[in-house]
């Protein structure tokens, strides 16, 4: 089943042509990586997935009703007033669930993502990686069929950006929602996704796709195996060969 898609999709901004045409379709479950260079419109390709932005030409079709779509962003996006626990809860509130259940879920949430200690905590008594870990619980506490993350580690150094990645395959495995990720890190997105796209640089194209074999989550040291080097090694290529050519690679 096909939760989300974009069909022949072109955007456009006074400077031009950002993106496309792009054809996209994203199963229930897959875990879809997109890398590309920067500019190439990876950002706006899911922000056209979350509802966020309209196509100049073609269509967006997304079969995640209203509620039923996550986004994760580069900035973690917490109220810095609220306590981490009310900010998990916040999505449920203003969705009309009552505070007491809202409150009942965030702290389950927090509990998911290993931070039930902090659920008092305001963000500015966060690190870095404890307030992705809470906007990751936001996102998930209304178990959406379509988690989409936009760089979400990309402010973060390489150690906590490895432990996040597998907290986010763990906590997919608990409801298996379709997940679009979009990185420049071409390892991350290996290690993430069951399949990558490779995007143009701008105005993007989509220049290649990979699936990726293996189990989800990875194993321990997934990262060492043949079939992670050599995916890796060929959607390198292929990222080279489409900021080089600026069109579909071969």
């Amino acid at each position: 089943m096909t939760v989300a898609s974009l069909r022949d999709v072109e955007v456009d901004y006074d400077r031009g042509r950002a993106l496309g045409p792009v054809s996209l379709a994203v199963a229930a479950g897959e875990a879809v990586a997109l890398v590309g260079p920067s500019g190439c419109g990876k950002s706006t390709a899911l922000r056209l997935l979350a509802g966020l932005e309209a196509p100049a030409r073609g269509s967006v079709e997304r079969a995640a009703g209203r509620g039923e779509t996550a986004v994760v962003f580069q900035a973690p996006t917490l109220a810095p007033w609220l306590s981490a626990r009310a900010n998990v809860a916040l999505p449920l509130e203003l969705a009309g669930v009552a505070k007491s259940e809202a409150l009942a879920r965030a702290n389950a949430a927090l509990d998911r993502v290993g931070l039930a200690a902090a659920k008092d905590a305001r963000p500015a008594q966060l690190s870095g990686g404890m307030a992705m870990r809470v906007s990751l619980a936001r996102a998930l506490v209304t178990e959406p069929r379509l988690l989409l993350l936009d760089e979400p580690f990309a402010a973060l150094d390489e150690i906590t950006r490895r432990t996040l990645a597998d907290d986010v395959l763990a906590l997919w495995a608990t409801s298996k929602p379709a997940i679009v990720f979009v990185t420049h890190n071409v390892e991350e997105a290996v290690y993430m996704a069951s399949r990558v796209v490779v995007m143009t640089r701008g105005p993007g194209r989509i220049a290649a796709e990979f699936p990726v074999e293996g189990p989800m989550p990875r194993p321990a040291h997934f990262r060492n195996t043949p079939s992670f080097r050599s995916t890796a090694e060929a959607v390198s290529d292929a990222l080279a060969q489409g900021i080089a050519a600026g069109g579909i690679a071969a």
